[in-house]
């Protein structure tokens, strides 16, 4: 996977998990944030973290850590 195909999909989905990348993209979590991150410091994407609820332990992390595309898109 390359950085245009994960803008390419936030894109077009507007906003996602971690987790649902993890997901589509078949990669580990730690791989996509570095690529994230790098999106995040050009302007393109928002990252938003939502508080668990704090009832469970039965969610991931990644499934509150959220992308948000704010980028022009291609």
């Amino acid at each position: 996977m390359i950085l245009t195909e994960l803008q390419n999909y936030l894109a077009q989905r507007g906003k996602a998990s971690l987790s649902e990348m993890e997901v589509h993209f078949r990669t580990d979590g730690e791989a996509l944030r570095g690529m994230l991150n790098r999106l995040v410091r050009k302007g393109r994407v928002h990252k938003q973290c939502i508080e668990k609820c704090g009832g469970c332990s039965h969610c991931q992390t990644e499934s509150f850590e959220l992308y948000e595309w704010v980028g022009k898109n291609n």
